[in-house]
């Protein structure tokens, strides 16, 4: 049972990755792009290696591919089937949008590629996209936390309670203070 439950989940854990590639797109860097404290030029691009076994392909990822890869095969065993359509929906959707705009970004360049050389062009871009959705996710969360304190703040007084003293000399409780 052991060698089997393995292929089960290695099959699972296969399809997870292709179908939560858009997900991790959009969540979470992918393979060393995470790091973003890192100085210096970004990594160069992680071809994947081309082994029909999966074994051997799990084996040639980077750890942190593999933890990423992990994280969301455990994501995609607990979701309910609804859920797991909803996702290769989105998939569809976002593969049809990344190639309508690698080709446009190919004919906008004014290069004329084929074969292996389009492949390149095509994972770079979407590698570079993929740097830059990053950031611009850490820039909106950095934003968010900055903005969250002031929001609570003006919620805790918007929605405290009046004090008894004040209440007594203020009048009616309802024109106290008007509710948005």
């Amino acid at each position: 049972m052991g060698r089997r439950h393995f292929n089960f989940v290695e099959a699972i854990a296969s399809s997870a990755i292709v179908i939560l590639s858009a997900a991790q797109a959009n969540a979470q860097p992918h393979g060393q792009q995470g790091m973003s404290g890192r100085a210096g030029p970004p990594p160069p691009p992680h071809r994947a290696p081309t082994f029909s076994n999966p074994r051997e392909r799990w084996l040639a990822m980077p750890p942190q591919d593999r933890q990423i890869f992990q994280r969301n095969a455990e994501r995609w065993m607990q979701m309910g089937p609804e859920e797991r359509k909803i996702m290769r929906e989105r998939e569809k959707i976002y593969r049809a949008q990344v190639s309508q705009e690698v080709d446009t970004a190919l004919r906008n360049s004014g290069l004329h590629l084929e074969g292996e050389k389009r492949a390149q062009f095509e994972q770079r871009y979407l590698q570079e996209r993929r740097r830059i959705e990053h950031s611009l996710r850490q820039e909106i969360e950095s934003k968010r936390q900055q903005q969250l304190p002031v929001i609570q703040e003006r919620l805790k007084k918007e929605f405290a309670e009046p004090s008894p003293a004040s209440t007594s000399t203020s009048g009616p409780a309802g024109s106290s203070s008007p509710k948005k």
